[in-house]
């Protein structure tokens, strides 16, 4: 069994065919996903997906560094509000974004620091997007974030120092297909040999990063070929599918909390 830790099922390709992304899923053996919202707007949407849906679907709450700028007066309680519907597990996608800077940097980090709060007042974990921003970042988690707080550094693609710096902190790593793309993939491939594997999940941040090499070429990302990450990955870390599949589903759970796995 699969459970894809990051899936986009809000965004409007993959909602034109829910019912088909939903099979599809079922058939490649994905038997959960995770949402993930990026705006109180998301939010919103993403809690009626899991009401559709309650045995496959669960979601976190949050604002995007991208979205920041343009978050409403009042989304520190909308979030909290949010944060009490009962298959949200985690706060984010949140963090800083000084790549594209769609947001003001001042705007992304007031509204980051009050997510870190709320997953520290809320006892849920952080779900953190960043991108050339990892200096300030780990400044901010450090002031901010109970050390009891568990972090996922979503989408993980940096080298050997990135990961060290962020596994120092106790951080989770989600993998997405960038790790099936040979042109780009390089450092973090050279960083694999050093990622807490107990502290491993998978996600397809599906629409997007579709694995490169597939035939035919698939319109979009999905669920369903969270496998192909999956044998990609343990390819590279020299283990068997079954096993990856097994421990990255058993990390999943543990990581937000679910089940028998959960701390």
């Amino acid at each position: 069994m699969w459970f894809d830790a990051g899936v986009n099922l809000t965004n409007k390709r993959l909602l034109n065919d829910l019912d088909g992304v939903m099979a599809r899923a079922e058939q490649a053996n994905v038997q959960k996903q995770l949402i993930i919202s990026t705006s109180i707007e998301e939010a919103e949407q993403a809690a009626k997906l899991c009401q559709q849906f309650p045995e496959k679907l669960l979601m976190s709450v949050g604002i995007h560094p991208h979205d920041a700028g343009e978050a409403p007066a009042n989304y520190k309680e909308q979030l909290r509000e949010l944060s009490g519907l009962p298959y949200v597990v985690a706060i984010g996608e949140c963090g800083l974004d000084f790549n594209r800077n769609f947001s003001p940097r001042d705007a992304q980090e007031e509204v980051f620091v009050a997510q870190i709060e709320l997953a520290n007042e809320l006892n849920l974990p952080l779900y953190l997007h960043e991108r050339d921003a990892i200096d300030r970042q780990i400044e901010l988690l450090n002031q901010y974030c109970n050390d009891s707080t568990p972090c996922l550094t979503h989408c993980f693609t940096g080298g050997v120092e990135a990961l060290n710096r962020y596994a120092e902190r106790g951080h989770w790593f989600g993998i997405t297909g960038w790790i099936c793309d040979e042109r780009r993939n390089q450092e973090l491939v050279s960083a694999l040999p050093y990622l807490p594997l107990s502290r491993l999940v998978l996600e397809t941040d599906a629409p997007f990063l579709l694995p490169r090499g597939l035939k035919p070429r698939p319109k979009m990302n999905e669920p369903a070929l969270l496998p192909v990450i999956g044998e990609a990955l343990a390819n590279y870390l020299e283990v068997s599918v079954q096993h990856l599949a097994e421990l990255t589903y058993a990390n999943t759970e543990r990581f937000f909390g679910l089940g028998e796995n959960s701390d």
